[in-house]
């Protein structure tokens, strides 16, 4: 299998000899060892109830439990005041299954699950790009080594969040080839647990995979009619009174909390209120400059790029992008670090830099870095600030607007990295499609070796 083509690098790379992909397999297996051992050494040395919350997860078994026991009140339950369930009938059905388990095996069951979605991830990611052998076991293990310590991954680790498994189904789901039958299945689904994965239909259709559209729609659908079989009542309150609309409002100052690293969230924050023609405006330009970037580039043969850009696409346009939905940053390293490995000389070191400053900016940080309001997992959200947290919110100024939106200003900065991308891409396919004189061949992407 050829290599998906580097972007805005050279268009190959020549295969690493086995004895090279030992050696870094070699080091990749000792810093995901490292890793893992620092990791649970933090674990060891903190009371559970600062690591392994569970936050979440809590919601959701008792959200499954209401569908056993209580079905009219599931979304008029408060599992804390401001804390609701807020998922579609078909999650809770399938909560409702998961609640059979025991609380203590549950809880560890969805932290594999999570934990192991890093990896999965990781791994098809670059199998997309190509690489096969020692070279993608080496490039999973030394980039889940970082991807372990990233903020995002860590909060939904650690409160049982259901971002890393639907991150890893939709991954898994767009890695297949487009001649399996099945392909849209995963996106649907996802879509059906949690809405803002709708966007990757969307993708699917003007990237001109109508019959992986067409499945995952038809996927999405079957959800909502499982809904309606185990929860005929709450499907109606929630599909069919708009309700799904409004399930996640919260107050102004809410929404423009520190945790909420959405566009909606950064114009409310810039302009003091909800000012609603401007982030319309906003998520308009960013929504069509997104998915027709991500169209592009699969279109001219970088369909991994392709919905990494619908991800972050998506994240930047959902009204509430708490710091853990930001978990895409785990494939977006593996692209970027793919294609610092495939440039050369100075724009190798470039793109190297870049994805340096990726990873440092979403990574967790001790608290002596993140300051006393960091969050545990501590991340630089907000790292200079004191304890008024909310009622600062319409009050920024200077360097506040800046570390309160510290997360969608780099996911602005990547979108804004991937259009190009494709703007760069659209242009090399048109010249080779419409040539104005004879030209040479293009040079032909190297298999790459194990």
């Amino acid at each position: 299998m050829r290599s998906e083509p580097g972007l805005l690098s050279p268009a190959g790379a020549p295969p690493e000899t086995s004895q090279a992909a030992r050696r870094a397999l070699a080091w990749a297996g000792v810093a995901f060892g490292l890793s893992l051992a620092a990791y649970v050494a933090d674990i060891a040395l903190h009371p559970l109830s600062l690591t392994f919350r569970f936050f979440d997860l809590n919601i959701y078994n008792h959200a499954g439990l209401l569908v056993r026991h209580d079905p009219a009140a599931l979304y008029t339950w408060h599992f804390m005041p401001g804390v609701q369930y807020l998922y579609t009938p078909f999650a809770a059905a399938g909560f409702a299954v998961t609640s059979f388990l025991p609380w203590a095996l549950l809880k560890w069951l969805m932290a594999a699950a999570s934990f192991a979605a890093v990896p999965v991830t990781v791994w098809v990611t670059f199998g997309q790009l190509g690489w096969r052998g020692r070279r993608r076991q080496a490039a999973v293990l030394g980039l889940s080594a970082v991807a372990l310590w990233m903020e995002p991954a860590l909060v939904s680790l650690q409160q049982g969040q259901i971002e890393l498994v639907l991150m890893m189904l939709i991954a898994v789901d767009l890695c297949q080839p487009d001649s399996r039958r099945w392909k849209g299945v995963g996106v649907g689904v996802a879509a059906g647990i949690k809405l803002v994965p709708l966007i990757f239909i969307v993708y699917l259709v003007v990237a001109g995979k109508l019959r992986q559209a067409a499945v995952a729609t038809a996927a999405f659908a079957g959800t909502v009619l499982i809904g309606f079989a185990v929860l005929p009542g709450q499907s109606v309150k929630f599909w069919l009174t708009g309700y799904f609309l409004h399930s996640g409002d919260f107050p102004v100052v809410s929404l423009g909390s520190l945790r909420n690293q959405s566009l909606l969230a950064m114009v409310i924050r810039a302009s003091g209120g909800q000012d609603t023609v401007l982030w319309l405006a906003a998520a308009v330009a960013v929504g069509c400059l997104g998915l027709a970037a991500a169209a592009v580039l699969h279109r001219r043969g970088q369909p991994t790029a392709g919905w990494i850009t619908c991800a972050v696409t998506g994240v930047l346009l959902s009204p509430i992008s708490w710091d853990n939905h930001w978990v895409w940053i785990v494939p977006m390293l593996a692209l970027l670090t793919y294609t610092a490995i495939r440039a050369r000389g100075a724009l190798r070191l470039g793109w190297f830099a870049v994805a340096a400053v990726a990873a440092a900016v979403f990574a967790d940080w001790p608290a002596e870095v993140a300051g006393p309001r960091g969050f545990v997992p501590h991340g630089l959200l907000g790292f200079h600030f004191g304890p008024h947290i909310l009622s600062e919110v319409f009050h920024l100024h200077g360097l506040q607007q800046i570390t309160w939106n510290v997360y969608v200003l780099p996911g602005l900065g990547m979108l804004a990295l991937l259009v190009a991308w494709a703007a760069i891409a659209w242009r090399r396919g048109r010249g080779r499609a419409r040539p104005r004189a004879p030209l040479p061949a293009a040079p032909v992407p190297s298999a790459v070796g194990s």
